[in-house]
């Protein structure tokens, strides 16, 4: 065999390489979110402030928008960081600020002010792993303390991207006029 039939023949079998997507990106041909565990266990740990049934997974909060008859029904605020809410966020939720901050949590105040005390709560960040998220305790902490009697979180175990987009549930992108 010639060289030029060698070289082409080697191109042949490699070049092909060069052109399937391999990761987990959006460009990949293989859906390996499939692959993730979609009902992983929530963990509650004994220093965090809620209890299980205060804690909603992702799939039950699209199940209760699903059955919400009106948009009131349920208010959905984000604790995070204003870059994450802007590139996108869960569909009529509102942003507060950070609730890290003073500042975010005086917003979130200022946002349940008029609201009933019974009244369905999610709060949500998504900015990190659950169980450092800086944002979502003192949140959760400030209504609690306001004495919301149906006041959830947002389960998030990775990061909203992960366990929300990924998982192809609704979002929205930029901020609400």
């Amino acid at each position: 065999m010639n060289k030029n039939k060698w070289k082409a023949i080697v191109w042949l079998i490699v070049l092909p390489f060069f052109f399937i997507p391999f990761g987990r990106g959006q460009n990949s041909k293989f859906d390996f979110t499939a692959l993730d565990k979609e009902n992983e266990e929530i963990e509650i740990n004994p220093q965090d402030p809620w209890k299980r049934e205060e804690v909603i997974t992702p799939q039950e909060l699209v199940d209760a928008l699903r059955k919400s008859s009106k948009k009131k029904d349920l208010v959905i605020f984000h604790v995070g960081f204003s870059f994450l809410y802007k590139a996108s966020h869960i569909p009529g939720s509102d942003y507060v600020g950070s609730g890290k901050d003073k500042e975010g949590i005086a917003n979130l105040e200022k946002k349940v002010s008029g609201l009933s005390k019974n009244q369905q709560i999610v709060l949500y960040c998504g900015c990190c792993p659950w169980n450092q998220c800086p944002n979502i305790r003192p949140a959760f902490n400030a209504l609690k303390q306001k004495e919301f009697a149906n006041l959830k979180v947002l389960f998030i175990p990775h990061d909203f991207a992960q366990d929300w987009i990924r998982k192809g549930y609704p979002i929205e992108k930029g901020f609400k006029n």
